[in-house]
């Protein structure tokens, strides 16, 4: 069974990309526009081994989704990776405090991306 793993990112072409490198790799891929979305897809049933989000995003951001998605029963130990432009060391100690497994400043390149995911996510 190839690992399911759920991108969260307002930006289209982020999205298609980051899914596009994933599939090539084998990754069975879903996506949601923002946090509200991903909430969405996972209290309806959607079981991904790892969630990819960006941070900043309309409706519900990065932080917002991580905290709630630490919340939900089954999702504790999910490893969530945010793959986002800041940077800044209080945004990753931030994301850190509400659960996020790893943090990945943007742009990154596909082999990059599959080395982490392959890190946090036993059997990739």
């Amino acid at each position: 069974m190839p690992k399911k793993i759920l991108i969260v990112d307002d930006s289209a072409t982020m999205v298609y990309s980051v899914k596009t490198t994933l599939e090539m790799n084998g990754f069975d891929v879903e996506t949601a526009g923002d946090g509200v979305q991903a909430l969405a897809k996972l209290k309806g049933g959607v079981k991904p081994d790892l969630i990819i989000t960006d941070i900043n995003m309309p409706n519900m951001g990065g932080f917002e989704l991580i905290k709630n998605v630490r919340a939900l029963p089954g999702f504790r130990f999910t490893p969530i990776l945010t793959l986002t432009t800041e940077s800044q060391a209080d945004k990753r100690d931030e994301g850190k405090k509400l659960g996020a497994t790893g943090w990945l400043v943007k742009p990154v390149d596909g082999p990059a991306l599959v080395k982490v995911i392959k890190q946090v996510l036993p059997g990739a």
